[in-house]
């Protein structure tokens, strides 16, 4: 069965600096209709660094959005036209000084795709050289050192629960062996 649903209108709802939103009425692979409400956002970029001792930099900073801290992996949003990898080491060096010297993918993620039109680019870094942080703004964060496996342990245990980092972690873990 082909499942693809067709769009038939679309409204838009909100135009944003980061997202528009817009609700799409589709028909459906039986030939029925239905509403999509849909984020279009920014593409994203993520980096897992590890240093020496096989510590993650993680970053922890106030989501608004849960009204809670959360402990991250580096990330940010790409800038138009900006490739996934230039945008990785932009956002990895802003946000925590670090610039590595072996730099490699980890693939890509749909962090919600039944609503968000997002794709997260993950990256790898090691052989790390620190220098000054260049946080934007209104950009407010700690970076910590945490080990690789409590790392692991603490994004299989829930404790972390930020999916681009679960992701991240856990493609390290299989991928690389740690």
């Amino acid at each position: 069965m082909d499942l693809t649903e067709k769009l038939l209108r679309r409204e838009d709802k909100y135009k944003g600096i980061l997202m528009d939103v817009h609700v799409d009425t589709v028909k459906l692979p039986n030939g029925e209709t239905s509403l999509r409400e849909v984020a279009d956002h920014t593409d994203g970029v993520a980096v897992l660094p590890l240093d020496e001792r096989n510590n993650v930099l993680v970053v922890s900073q106030y989501r608004y959005v849960f009204g809670r801290t959360t402990l991250e992996i580096p990330a940010g949003k790409l800038d138009d036209g900006e490739e996934p990898a230039a945008g990785a080491l932009r956002e990895l060096a802003e946000e925590t000084g670090a610039v590595p010297e072996v730099f490699l993918p980890l693939g890509r993620l749909l962090p919600s795709p039944g609503c968000f039109g997002e794709t997260l680019h993950l990256f790898l870094a090691r052989g790390l050289r620190m220098e000054a942080q260049h946080l934007d703004p209104d950009e407010f964060l700690n970076v910590e050192r945490v080990p690789f496996d409590e790392m692991v342990h603490r994004c299989v245990s829930s404790e972390i629960e930020d999916a681009k980092t679960v992701a991240a972690v856990l493609r390290a873990k299989v991928l690389l062996n740690l």
